[in-house]
């Protein structure tokens, strides 16, 4: 019997590795796979995310990270586009209303970047960049996406971030209004992750 994968997150956040491991209960559900918290990240020197895209921000973290701990790591970037806002919050979706801001300051500032504007001008997207490595090395970066737009006002209370705002259409539900398992099959770091998982099938 092969002996399980593997894969340690750049993270000290609990609460995303639980996410992955559901993700990888739904969409690998017979791959030997174990995923586990970089041992010892808080102490590692940080990585500064300043790249201007998702994919450059991931596997730069995860080429920095595994190059101070042995075995396959993962990182992920993820973050909301509106086109109309000329692509912000962008990279800087976690510290768009400043460093220390919460959720409900970010959805404010949004919210008041879009007042006025409607339709297609609501448009956004959510976009996860995931990057493996080894040594030091690039093993995969993959992306997904998830398409939808902005709502007046905030519907829902589960997920995080601006989940409140993002409307699905093809649900009929903004984020925060789906459960759990809902939203990995559909959210952009569901897809991302399933094609990473796929270097394991």
């Amino acid at each position: 019997m092969r002996a399980p994968a593997k894969l340690y997150l750049a993270s000290s956040n609990a609460g995303k590795l639980r996410e992955f491991r559901a993700l990888a209960r739904v969409f690998a559900p017979g791959v030997a796979l174990e995923l586990e918290l970089l041992p010892g990240f808080e102490s590692l020197p940080s990585f500064e995310e300043a790249a201007a895209t998702f994919a450059e921000n991931a596997l730069g973290k995860v080429l920095h990270y595994s190059r101070l701990r042995d075995g396959l790591v993962f990182a992920d970037d993820s973050g909301l586009v509106v086109p109309a806002l000329g692509g912000a919050p962008g990279v800087h979706s976690a510290r768009y209303a400043g460093a220390e801001a919460s959720n409900e300051r970010r959805i404010q500032k949004l919210l008041s970047a879009l007042r006025g504007k409607t339709g297609v001008e609501r448009a956004a997207h959510f976009v996860c960049a995931i990057a493996l490595a080894e040594d030091g090395r690039a093993v995969a970066v993959v992306t997904g996406r998830a398409d939808g737009k902005i709502l007046e006002a905030p519907r829902g209370s589960g997920g995080f971030g601006y989940d409140p705002v993002f409307y699905f259409p093809a649900l009929g539900k903004t984020f925060a209004e789906m459960a759990p398992e809902e939203k990995n099959l559909h959210s952009h770091r569901g897809q991302a992750f399933r094609k990473l998982l796929q270097l394991f099938a």
